[in-house]
């Protein structure tokens, strides 16, 4: 497991394990920008079978050509603020839509010298469609995959 999406609803906590994460700063046209995705498992074993969980088995949480002053982000904050421009994206895997709001990212280096990502902030309550957003605050490391090839 790559890290934990947790989202706050007034009815239960909402628990998504992550599958993949990605996460780069991009220079272009003499500017850097931080791109990152992070898509939690469609497995729900840990579920309780009247979660509002099952309604959303899966999301990809984004964050998409958010300017940078450089190119580091180790030991960095960043706060993304929506009202000029859009920075991320939520894909619910279905037809709903759903907003990200007050976005804070820290990035830090674990104990293993992997990068770690802490994102807070609030998203639309697709789940009962309330007008009030709900918190969510997600974990996760860009560790590579190791892929162990076989011989046959």
């Amino acid at each position: 497991m790559k890290g934990i999406l947790k989202i706050y609803h007034p009815e239960e906590t909402l628990k998504y394990h992550i599958k993949s994460t990605y996460c780069k700063a991009v220079y272009s046209n003499k500017q850097h920008f931080l791109e990152v995705e992070v898509i939690t498992d469609d497995c729900l074993d840990h579920v309780d079978d009247d979660s509002l969980q099952y309604n959303f088995p899966q999301l990809s949480l984004d964050v998409v050509e958010f300017p940078l002053e450089d190119g580091e982000i180790v030991n960095r904050k960043f706060e993304i603020d929506e009202s000029e421009e859009t920075y991320t994206e939520v894909d619910l895997f279905d037809d709903e839509d759903a907003y990200l709001y007050d976005n804070t990212l820290a990035f830090q280096k674990n104990a293993e010298d992997e990068l770690e990502l802490f994102w807070s902030g609030h998203i639309n309550d697709f789940y009962t469609g309330s007008g009030e957003p709900i918190p969510f605050k997600l974990k996760c490391h860009f560790k590579p995959d190791v892929i162990e090839v076989g011989e046959d």
